[in-house]
């Protein structure tokens, strides 16, 4: 029996019910909001599209191969939305149904900017390595897992103490979101581009690896040579003065309604 509304019958439990209903939904794009599920549903939504174009006009052979490639994608979305919906599960079993989002304007901008400068700054000084992941729009909930939850202002004192040599958690790297440092320690995929220098050690090899799946900005600061670098969209810069990381910075992470410029774009003067 198809799916029908009778206006008048629509009583107070309809619209309960419909609450209910939009809640739900709300909460799950919430939770999709920082992962790269959000990508993966609009390419799955582009093939649904696709299909339904290709049946209204008749093209036989591309619509069955279409839908079979449709099915195949809805039988994947489990495995590939594996780390989401643990989460939710994690989260409906703790009763975190709605969590608070937050986003950065122009003054925190350049207070994370300032933090995050003099830190690489010290850190080349004292000849500290250092990895540090910034999140833009594409979430990074299941890399975060790997590490410890700190939820934390950023600081300079902070990040140069976290990668201090004798620090447990020097070794990963710390993730920002929305201007609070949210967890240290993080394990990062490394990037298996056949193309990258040998003489790369792993913490660049990180950067790249995690810029690949996701549109962060890394800084990077080699324990070894004391050498600055910023890594967007699995491109390197290297030889960076903290002149020109602030510089660039400065253009990657404006406030959301700037839009989010590429790494490699003409910088203003």
């Amino acid at each position: 029996m198809p799916f029908e509304i009778s206006f008048a019958n629509f009583s107070f439990i309809n619209v309960i019910d419909i609450l209910i209903v939009g809640a739900a939904l709300f909460w799950v794009l919430r939770l999709i909001a920082r992962t790269r599920a959000v990508t993966l549903l609009k390419g799955l939504a582009v093939l649904a599209l696709a299909t339904g174009l290709s049946d209204l006009l008749g093209l036989v052979l591309v619509n069955w191969i279409l839908e079979k490639a449709l099915t195949a994608v809805i039988v994947a979305l489990p495995i590939v939305f594996y780390p989401e919906l643990r989460r939710a599960l994690e989260q409906l079993g703790q009763g975190q149904f709605f969590s608070p989002s937050f986003f950065m304007d122009k003054g925190q901008v350049l207070e994370l900017i300032t933090a995050v400068v003099r830190s690489v700054e010290y850190m080349v000084e004292q000849g500290y390595g250092g990895l540090i992941v910034i999140e833009r729009q594409t979430g990074l909930q299941e890399f975060l897992n790997t590490g410890v939850t700190l939820d934390a202002q950023v600081s300079m004192e902070l990040i140069t103490t976290i990668f201090q040599p004798n620090n447990l958690l020097h070794d990963g790297a710390v993730v920002i979101r929305d201007g609070r440092l949210v967890s240290a320690g993080v394990v990062l995929p490394l990037s298996d581009n056949p193309n990258i220098s040998g003489k790369l050690g792993t913490r660049h090899r990180a950067a790249l690896g995690i810029s690949e799946v996701s549109d962060c900005v890394v800084v990077v600061v080699s324990e070894e040579t004391g050498t600055i670098s910023l890594v967007e969209g699995g491109q390197m810069v290297r030889d960076l003065t903290p002149e020109a990381l602030n510089q660039r910075l400065r253009s990657l992470l404006r406030p959301k309604d700037q839009g989010l410029p590429s790494l490699f774009k003409p910088l203003k003067s």
